[in-house]
């Protein structure tokens, strides 16, 4: 049954919907429709040697993407080793977006969304997100089977007369092959925020996608995104019937199995109150899933007892529980949180520090004893990154926190050590001192990805690419005192770490690239890359700096002279 009743609009965790005002404006809240004034007279586009910096767009119109771009075609598992390192180097696991206006020497091993969809294979796509774009996810399959092509669209628009649901009813009435699913959101507050497509092919072959974009045109140009691709999965010899016993013996955190059972759990979880997902619940039973080197860490809305004796956790006691299956080092390491909204979190730091932040620190049990507690970092661009990014104000639609309340205010002076610059450029922010900066190639790509990472001593311990930004909406409120928790929202990603990959390796760091360079070789241990989209080291703001927030006004004209002045 579809709920009718009035609730108020889902706080901090919406991302923009739709694009700018150039894009389609029924993809758009009202909030947000129109957040560009014309700019001022006095105002101009900025001449050529104001510009952003040379990494940036080249050219006042876009360009087209090189053709010699190195961007991967094929499946990317991470285990598979590269032919130009030694065999015990393996390419990152994670893979950026392709950015539009950037040259080639940016877009080095990038995906586009066609990329991903365009194989004729594909037989069939289960495309789950917060925002979508019927259009512009059809143009990416390949032509010539397109029309032939299942494709379910699971979104989370569940009142009827939503001006989003009703754009998504007619565009997709214009393709017979597209099949609309309203996820169940029991929460007040929640959102079907998860960004995942699942794949199935005419070869018999099954992939899963778990990315950080939505399904609109504005997410795959000039925003930096992350991707991760499963290995393409073969049917079992099995039968279905006999997949869900799973033994005496609990699946191991990070193998292929558990991350099957935390899936389909995962899909379960939207046929509380009608059959959403049990179709391909069936379907993926079918498969192995052995190849798949991760965990999966989602969240599902409802009320969680993180007691009880449930297969698959949610939210932070996901995270939580994967965690104690990963080595850490006894280095004093930093997590570093880059995300593109942050929710109100309280006035005071205890649900930060003592339940999500208590989460993220946790490692194998027996190697954490006389281990320091990790420093944290946050990652947020200020208003003047956003000023110079390639989209100017129009990327800042997408990224979101909120400083108005007395609540608000508070929150950012406990945050305020904490956060750290996208860019790394800031002529405000602490200097960076005399230590090499490691370019990522993405300043003025602005962050729609959200990723933790934990690192020590040059390397890595994990990561998390991930739909979740910094909130209780998706990370799930602090437990009771009868182990209760509380998740509003649907997210979903997958954690890494080097061990996964190989017995003893380590995890460095990769830039412009998804492969390491030999300097950044371990010579006697194998070795993981991953592709990170941010410079190192991380600027801390300075004194009189503040996060970019959305629904406040900016009078001062971006690089295309625009300005940004709520309605």
């Amino acid at each position: 049954m579809e709920h009718h009743r009035k609730r108020p609009a889902a706080q901090d965790e919406h991302e923009a919907v739709g694009g700018s005002h150039r894009d389609n404006p029924s993809l758009t809240p009202t909030s947000l429709n129109r957040p560009i004034s014309p700019p001022p007279k006095r105002s101009r586009l900025l001449s050529p040697q104001n510009k952003p910096e040379a990494d940036t767009a080249q050219e006042d119109k876009p360009s087209s993407p090189s053709p010699a771009a190195n961007i991967t075609t094929q499946p990317h598992p991470a285990a598979t080793t590269t032919t130009t390192h030694p065999p015990r180097s393996f390419r990152s696991p994670i893979q950026l977006t392709h950015i539009r206006d950037l040259p080639a020497s940016s877009n080095i091993d990038t995906l586009t969304l066609k990329d991903i969809l365009s194989d004729p294979l594909i037989s069939s796509c289960w495309e789950f997100n917060y925002l979508h774009d019927i259009d512009f996810l059809m143009a990416s399959f390949d032509s010539d089977v397109r029309h032939l092509i299942k494709v379910h669209v699971v979104h989370g628009f569940w009142k009827r007369e939503d001006a989003n649901r009703l754009a998504l009813q007619t565009q997709a009435s214009r393709y017979p092959n597209v099949s609309l699913h309203a996820a169940f959101l029991p929460e007040m507050f929640g959102t079907h925020h998860s960004k995942m497509m699942i794949l199935f092919r005419h070869d018999g072959m099954a992939q899963v996608v778990i990315h950080t974009a939505n399904m609109i045109a504005r997410d795959w140009g000039n925003m930096t995104q992350a991707v991760w691709r499963s290995p393409l999965l073969p049917l079992l010899g099995v039968p279905a019937a006999d997949q869900d016993s799973v033994g005496e013996v609990e699946p191991r955190i990070g193998s292929g199995e558990k991350f099957k059972i935390d899936l389909l759990n995962y899909l379960r979880a939207y046929d509380g109150q009608r059959a959403t997902c049990r179709e391909i619940v069936e379907e993926l039973r079918k498969y192995d899933f052995s190849a798949i080197c991760g965990a999966l860490v989602a969240s599902v809305p409802g009320r969680h007892n993180i007691h009880d004796d449930s297969p698959t956790r949610w939210g932070w006691a996901a995270m939580k529980q994967a965690l104690k299956a990963v080595p850490i080092q006894t280095a004093t390491a930093e997590i570093a949180v880059q995300v593109s909204s942050i929710a109100t979190l309280g006035p005071t730091d205890n649900w930060l520090k003592n339940t999500f932040f208590s989460a993220l620190s946790g490692g194998m049990r027996d190697l954490c004893s006389g281990v320091n507690k990790p420093a944290f970092k946050v990652v947020f661009p200020t208003p003047d990154e956003i000023r110079k990014s390639l989209g100017g104000y129009v990327s800042g639609g997408s990224i979101h926190t909120k400083i108005q309340s007395a609540q608000q205010v508070k929150q950012l002076q406990y945050l305020k050590p904490m956060l750290c610059h996208w860019a790394n450029d800031s002529e405000d922010g602490v200097e960076l001192g005399d230590a090499p900066v490691k370019e990522a190639g993405r300043q003025r790509a602005a962050p729609h990805i959200k990723t933790y990472i934990r690192y020590a001593d040059k390397s890595i311990d994990w990561t998390l690419v991930t739909s979740a930004n910094l909130s209780k909406q998706a990370w799930g409120e602090a437990a009771s005192g009868a182990g209760e928790m509380r998740i509003s929202s649907y997210e979903i990603g997958v954690l890494l770490w080097p061990s996964l990959f190989a017995k003893d390796a380590i995890m460095r760091p990769s830039f412009l690239k998804d492969e390491l360079d030999t300097e950044d070789e371990e010579q006697d241990k194998p070795a993981v890359a991953l592709r990170l989209p941010y410079n190192l080291p991380l600027q801390r703001y300075g004194p009189r700096e503040r996060p970019w927030v959305a629904s406040e006004d900016y009078r001062t004209p971006d690089w295309k002279g625009e300005v940004w002045v709520r309605e």
